[in-house]
């Protein structure tokens, strides 16, 4: 093998990089929030007593989680645009992560709702808490923490595939990589520091789950 190795190109373009990790990281921060709240509406839909509602949130649910992620951006993207909404490439990746990230949200936030015992919400009702309170210290608190780890790695997972809008051209970490590429032809290298930086980015992500779901959602020591 006569290939020799120079990742001084790709280093010299570091400043690309960091911009693209940078977007990378607030595209996946805003979806995270906005999948989370809408992930609960749609647990709350999937366990109304309202056939409408239900309907309506599994029907959706199934959609999302039965559809590659790709073709979802392509609709988002190319599709809608026919319908008269046009979105640019930024403001189509933020929606379809939203949205995707939001299904599987639900089902995970759901499954930590059923694992709280009616006998806990009557006994909160029993002592005269308010419906809000009851819900929010005994249902969704504890059904959080009781999924935090799996939400943490969804979340983990959602912030991965970011790489995939790369193809609609958003201007993030894998289509900096792409750019850097197209000018110096230094594949190996390019795609080699951008696993290395999507890692970093993954570990870093990890950490700060980890730190929110201690401060919000730890059990009370003495």
């Amino acid at each position: 093998m006569d290939y020799s190795f120079d990742f001084a190109p790709v280093f010299q373009a570091w400043r690309l990089l960091a911009e693209g990790a940078w977007a990378t990281t607030w595209i996946s921060a805003i979806s995270m929030a906005a999948g989370l709240v809408l992930g609960t509406i749609l647990t709350a839909m999937r366990m109304a007593p309202v056939g409408v509602l239900r309907a309506l949130a599994i029907g959706y649910i199934e959609i999302i989680r039965n559809t590659p992620f790709l073709v979802q951006v392509f609709f988002i993207f190319f599709g809608l645009p026919a319908l008269g909404l046009r979105l640019d490439a930024m403001q189509a990746a933020i929606l379809t992560m939203t949205l995707n990230c939001s299904a599987y949200i639900a089902e995970i936030v759901r499954s930590g709702v059923q694992s709280i015992r009616p006998g806990q919400i009557e006994a909160g009702k029993a002592l005269g808490l308010p419906s809000f309170d009851v819900y929010r210290f005994i249902v969704f608190r504890p059904a959080i923490r009781a999924v935090y780890p799996s939400l943490c790695s969804q979340f983990i997972l959602m912030m991965l595939n970011t790489s995939l809008v790369a193809s609609i051209s958003a201007q993030e970490l894998t289509y900096a990589a792409q750019m850097i590429d197209n000018r110096t032809f230094r594949s190996f290298e390019v795609y080699f520091v951008l696993g290395a930086i999507y890692l970093a980015l993954s570990q870093l992500f990890s950490l700060g789950l980890q730190l929110i779901g201690r401060s919000y959602f730890s059990y009370p020591t003495k």
